[in-house]
């Protein structure tokens, strides 16, 4: 899609929803979740968050996510089942509801990362022993793993750890035939996940996976998958140039939107914040639905006959 066809739409986009008939009502970052008696609908907005704050709507994202989401659940319900019951609307799943598992399942497949928790930072400080798996000597930033390592990290406290197998069952958060079966769910859809975005010319690095347990008591792909908000993805044709010269990996980049606020505000203690520029907001869109085109190999065909929220209070009503 044009830069210019996405300036002309900018302001249609989805701020926030209100269908009481749904359910009971949760606001997460990006999605509206209602809570309904037999089921869940999450209605993706156009939201972006960054600075533990809303900063902008960016037009078609929350349509990118939920769509690239359905690609990725209908290329791995093979391997395990997920929580999708249908999708009345380009920005809505309506699911089955389950208890989701205290963790969120981290796999990685390079060592990689900027962040005090990430893989790359604890093995610059020497630790090569992670609990569940040993990292060789001499490894650079991001190299391939010399197989996908499973990190995952708590779900529902303050300040999300990350943790073994081992300590997970320590503490008590989860039994070891179920975070064995989590482990093995999870790997199987990174192995799936990394083939197909690398016959599109992507690299899938690393991602977080949720999963959950229905009213059968079966284990339960929920929440999205392999979407660039839960996933790290690097161009696969100039990794090994780039890597062989320590040059940074060519990835989907959303860090300029952030870096124009850190340098117009105080994003943490403004209470109000600037407005991101067209062009910003534009060119972050463009590379949302570059991304949804290169995963899935398609086109994105967007409807352009109706104002979104008009399409969208539609399709709702349908449903009901």
């Amino acid at each position: 899609m044009q830069i210019e066809t996405i300036k002309e739409h900018i302001d249609d986009v989805i701020k926030e929803t209100n269908f009481p008939e749904l359910g009971e009502k949760k606001v997460g970052k990006v999605r509206d979740v209602y809570v309904g008696k037999n089921n869940i609908t999450l209605v993706a907005t156009d939201r972006i968050s960054a600075f533990d704050r809303n900063i902008a709507f960016i037009p078609f994202k929350g349509e990118v996510l939920n769509k690239i989401s359905l690609f990725w659940f209908n290329k791995t319900k093979d391997i395990i089942q997920n929580h999708v019951l249908s999708t009345p609307d380009p920005n809505v799943l309506v699911v089955k509801k389950c208890e989701p598992l205290p963790i969120e399942a981290v796999v990685r497949g390079y060592i990689t990362g900027v962040t005090s928790t990430s893989l790359w930072s604890h093995y610059q400080k020497g630790k090569r022993n992670f609990g569940n798996f040993t990292l060789p000597e001499g490894m650079k930033k991001n190299q391939k793993l010399p197989e996908p390592v499973f990190t995952p990290s708590t779900k529902f406290e303050a300040h999300d750890r990350t943790l073994s197998p081992d300590e997970i069952v320590s503490e008590g958060l989860m039994k070891r035939e179920m975070i064995t079966e989590v482990e093995k769910k999870a790997k199987a859809l990174f192995k799936r996940g990394q083939e197909i975005a690398l016959s599109h010319g992507l690299i899938l690095v690393d991602t977080k996976y949720e999963f959950g347990i229905d009213s059968a008591g079966k284990l339960t792909l929920i929440d999205e998958i392999h979407t660039p908000d839960s996933s790290r993805y690097w161009k696969a044709p100039s990794y090994e140039g780039r890597f062989s010269k320590g040059e940074e990996p060519e990835y989907f980049d959303k860090e300029f939107f952030r870096l124009w606020f850190n340098n117009h505000c105080d994003p943490y203690k403004d209470k109000v914040l600037p407005k991101a520029p067209a062009e910003l907001i534009a060119e972050l869109s463009r590379r949302y639905i570059e991304i949804y085109e290169t995963i899935t190999g398609k086109p994105f065909n967007h409807d352009f006959s109706q104002p979104i929220m008009d399409r969208l209070t539609k399709n709702i009503k349908k449903k009901k």
